[in-house]
């Protein structure tokens, strides 16, 4: 006895043909409304100036209007040998300002399973990186080492390599780790390591943006359905004092350390440091 045909066999064309258009409109639908669909900040932690370790410290900074922007730290460099308000001076820069972190020198290696030698290696940010990404998913209820194996993406925002550019001055510092700890994608492979992460890892540099850039490609990703969580944010430290040196030259830095935007008065910006992390998921997992 033979199988009965499919039903959608003994139909006529027409009929088949309107059948399948009605298919693919609702795979349309369900496409376009996976590129639009909401996302979810479900942790976040972050190191601001003014001391910010946590939401709370940045709310009270912004509602009790405090200024987190402070002279430049004599441990960082030495600031009366640098420092001349002439812009053409050689050498110098013509700023005393900027928004700094404290105790950027300290880091937990054994916590992350990383030696001394290694880690003295290591750039700053990428120190801070793993810290503050930590805490970002404990906020989360998310145990970082449920994440081995996991479709987790990771997209950082780094610009800046003062640590390794103060190494190269000293070769006989250059070891083994140098090179995986100043690379600006490391920063991000380094991080899906330690997790054991298997979604994309991207380090992104456009500069003042890159920050927004890696939350756009982490966005498009979970729509995407690259990755099912999202660890996404950026860094900068400011540990020497060439970038400052080269801003005043362009005449960048304004000389009292304070932006004055959309201001007549206006003459340059102020540089700050910071590492924020956001843990994301899609709205429908989160």
């Amino acid at each position: 006895m033979n199988d009965p045909q499919p039903a959608t066999e003994a139909l006529s064309p027409v009929k088949r043909a309107l059948l399948e258009i009605r298919e693919l409109k609702a795979q349309l639908a369900r496409a376009q409304s996976a590129a639009h669909e909401p996302l979810a900040i479900v942790g976040l932690a972050l190191r601001l100036p003014g001391g910010v370790k946590d939401m709370e410290g940045l709310a009270d900074l912004l509602w009790n209007g405090r200024d987190a922007i402070g002279a430049i730290p004599a441990d960082r460099w030495p600031l009366d040998a640098l420092y001349d308000a002439d812009p053409d001076a050689p050498g110098k820069m013509t700023t005393r300002h900027g928004g700094f972190l404290d105790g950027v020198d300290r880091f937990d290696a054994e916590f992350f399973g990383i030696s001394p030698r290694e880690a003295a290696s290591m750039d700053p940010q990428q120190r801070l990186l793993l810290e503050v990404a930590w805490e970002a998913l404990e906020s989360a209820g998310q145990a970082p080492g449920e994440l081995a194996g996991t479709r987790t993406g990771v997209y950082m925002g780094v610009g800046n390599n003062d640590y390794g550019r103060a190494i190269y001055r000293h070769h006989e510092l250059i070891d083994p780790y140098f090179g995986t700890g100043n690379s600006y994608s490391v920063a991000s492979g380094r991080l899906s390591y330690v997790l054991g992460a298997q979604g994309p890892a991207v380090t992104v540099d456009t500069a003042c943006s890159s920050s927004l850039v890696a939350l756009h490609l982490a966005v498009q990703g979970l729509r995407l359905g690259e990755c099912d969580t999202a660890l996404v944010g950026a860094v900068n430290l400011m540990l020497t004092p060439e970038m400052n040196i080269n801003f005043s030259k362009a005449r960048m830095m304004a000389a009292d350390g304070r932006c004055k935007t959309f201001d007549a008065a206006a003459d340059g910006y102020v540089r700050g440091e910071g590492c924020v992390v956001l843990v994301l998921r899609r709205l429908s997992d989160a």
